[in-house]
């Protein structure tokens, strides 16, 4: 078992860089205290719902959250809800979710754990499914726990009074979902857990239910959600605004470039590793003047690069994206495709090779005048090109092409 090495105090003034809400704070330095003087590490929870297979950037906000936790030395429990799952959360949604089968959940579980294995050390995470204990249940064990909770409580979470005024239908089973993930917290006797801040009424049911199991309670930190690339939306894969962890280290890198300054600070604070006092002295520099943006974005770009490619793979694309662009070269290695001549359906070659990843991306990168053929705005999805010719086509603030008509 790893020490504990980190004053109490300096845990938390690290977790709270960016932090949402703490409940209690108070509660949580005395946790943390005991931790320390006893040596125990606190049993820290996150629960991933598996109803998607992969995770972008904005996804990781809490995750970065648990792997300072895991460096300080507490044990990380991550709960895989394949019980749940099959149920299906309905928070922030408007209707009830499609369940899925156990064989897509297990699928989806397995791509989520080897991307979680990018930002936590696996060997040191405790993952766990929660049908482990909760397929267990004998429909008197459910209905026993159900009396732990009334229907007002659950109506008091936004969505489903949201609903409920609307008059729009809300099913029993969807009531069961926030007190079977409370139950987890009781099972695993947590004593944090950690999620975004649409998460926070189901946190607050697992803390509500460990009292009612005569447990020392859990304390709750959220995380806000953080915007994507089009700075404006949350990073959704819906929205097209998403920087994957299984983007191409080129990709990453240049989607990360195409964030606006201001964003930029955003991303220092929630997806940085840094210490909060070397993120302060960024974040002031960016302000005051004395360091510029676009230093600064390219630290930040090569950074979280390397943290899902490798240090040497952020460092190699910041020399690569200033040879391109700071000193404005055509690359040496770049990409070239031989097509035949007449007319070009961008939008279909470009996904053909995960330039991009749909053709809506592409639409948003035209209409933001992202697309260039030799170095000038093209606005068209088509390209006529003519036999002999060379067109150099750059996507977005990194990627280019070499088209050469045959």
């Amino acid at each position: 078992m790893a020490r504990i090495t980190v004053a109490p105090a300096d845990q938390l003034k690290e977790l709270k860089r960016g932090v949402f809400e703490i409940l209690p704070e108070e509660e949580l330095l005395k946790k943390l205290t005991k931790s320390f003087e006893k040596q125990k590490p606190l049993v820290v929870k996150f629960g991933a719902d598996p109803s998607r297979p992969d995770i972008h950037l904005g996804h990781t906000v809490v995750l970065q959250k648990l792997k300072l936790l895991q460096d300080f030395g507490h044990e990380i429990y991550f709960l895989i809800g394949d019980y749940t799952a099959q149920i299906g959360d309905p928070t922030g949604k408007n209707k009830t979710r499609p369940i899925l089968t156990a064989d897509e959940v297990m699928k989806n579980a397995q791509t989520y754990k080897e991307q979680v294995g990018k930002v936590l050390d696996m060997t040191k995470t405790h993952v766990v499914f929660n049908k482990d204990w909760l397929g267990k249940f004998s429909g008197l064990d459910l209905i026993q726990l159900m009396s732990k909770a009334t229907v007002g409580a659950i109506l008091q979470r936004d969505d489903f009074n949201k609903r409920y005024t609307n008059s729009e239908a809300i099913y029993l089973h969807e009531f069961v979902y926030p007190i079977l993930q409370g139950f987890d917290s009781v099972h695993l006797k947590a004593d944090l857990e950690l999620g975004g801040t649409d998460q926070t009424f189901n946190l607050m049911m697992g803390r509500h239910l460990q009292h009612a199991y005569d447990q020392e309670a859990q304390c709750i930190l959220t995380m806000p959600l953080i915007e994507g690339t089009d700075g404006v939306h949350k990073m959704s894969k819906s929205m097209d605004n998403y920087i994957a962890l299984t983007d191409t280290p080129t990709n990453m890198f240049g989607k990360l470039m195409s964030i606006s300054d201001e964003l930029m600070k955003k991303y220092y604070l929630l997806l940085s590793r840094r210490p909060s006092k070397e993120v302060d002295e960024i974040i002031g520099g960016i302000t005051s003047g004395s360091l510029h943006p676009m230093e600064a974005k390219k630290t930040l770009a090569a950074e979280i690069t390397g943290y899902y490619h490798g240090e040497s793979s952020g460092k190699e694309e910041r020399e690569k994206f200033e040879a391109r662009f700071s000193k404005k070269q055509i690359p040496d290695d770049i990409q070239t495709i031989s097509k035949a001549s007449g007319v070009i359906h961008l939008l279909d070659l470009f996904v053909e090779l995960q330039l991009i990843k749909s053709k809506s991306e592409g639409r948003r990168l035209i209409q933001q005048n992202a697309v260039k053929a030799n170095f000038e705005n093209h606005t068209s999805e088509t390209l006529n090109l003519e036999k002999g010719q060379e067109v150099i086509l750059k996507i977005g603030k990194l990627r280019m092409l070499k088209l050469i008509g045959e």
